[in-house]
């Protein structure tokens, strides 16, 4: 069984870096998503006995006092850290500038979704899921789509 200080990584993309004992997880080590964020924890025997997760923009998720997005403040973690910006100066994202979504295909966070396939891909363009009817419809609800007519297309009257 792996024993000392490795790296590991699982089936989706997430790598393990820390310190192995009897072929778990134990001591100081980090998960780190294929997306980038990361979940740094001090481990026993393969499970966290303390840790926290850093989004891959810097934010630091607390259990307790979580100020950011809490519904009185709906600003963007950027917003919040860098300021906002001058007026007429639209943020759609926490990315800025944001990813250009491909024609068709609607920006769902961690990647594209094409409706008329129905497969998420993240934004290199890897599978990463086919959607189902729940999350079909909340993606076509609630995230923003690719633009429908390009800026050298004239609208029809």
């Amino acid at each position: 069984r792996m024993e000392g200080f490795g790296y590991y990584t699982l089936p989706m993309g997430t790598e393990y870096r820390g310190s192995l004992w009897d072929g778990m997880f134990h001591g100081q080590g980090e998960l780190r998503r294929p997306t980038g964020g990361a979940y740094r924890a001090l481990w026993d025997r393969g499970l966290p006995t303390q840790g926290k997760y850093t989004f891959t923009d810097g934010l630091e998720f607390e259990v307790e006092k979580w100020l950011y997005c809490d519904g009185y403040d709906r600003r963007f973690y950027t917003e919040i850290s860098s300021g906002f910006k001058p007026p007429g100066i639209a943020q759609l994202t926490n990315l800025d500038p944001p990813k250009i979504i491909p024609k068709g295909c609607y920006d769902c966070g961690d990647g594209f979704y094409n409706p008329k396939t129905r497969i998420v891909v993240d934004y290199k363009h890897k599978f990463l899921r086919n959607a189902d009817d729940d999350e079909h419809e909340w993606i076509l609800r609630t995230c923003r789509k690719a633009w429908d007519l390009t800026a050298e297309e004239e609208p029809k009257p």
